[in-house]
């Protein structure tokens, strides 16, 4: 998921809670999500911790009016 944020692009992988992270350009918003994530599994596996699925999650967009 990525959001413009003032200087680039803030990415947020929802499925790795607390894995944020930022690039000046898309390109390297994209890039540094790569290295996030590669990061973040290999903790995991370092830690015998489960690997999120695809299956266990639901996802859903709310619009809620103001």
């Amino acid at each position: 998921m990525y959001e413009d944020v003032p200087g680039g692009y803030e990415v947020i992988v929802p499925r790795l809670p607390g894995l944020v992270t930022f690039g000046r350009t898309l390109e390297e918003a994209r890039e540094m999500a790569r290295e996030a994530i590669d990061c973040y599994l290999e903790a995991l596996l370092s830690k015998h911790e489960t690997i999120p699925s695809e299956k266990s999650f639901i996802q859903e967009r709310l619009r809620i009016a103001v």
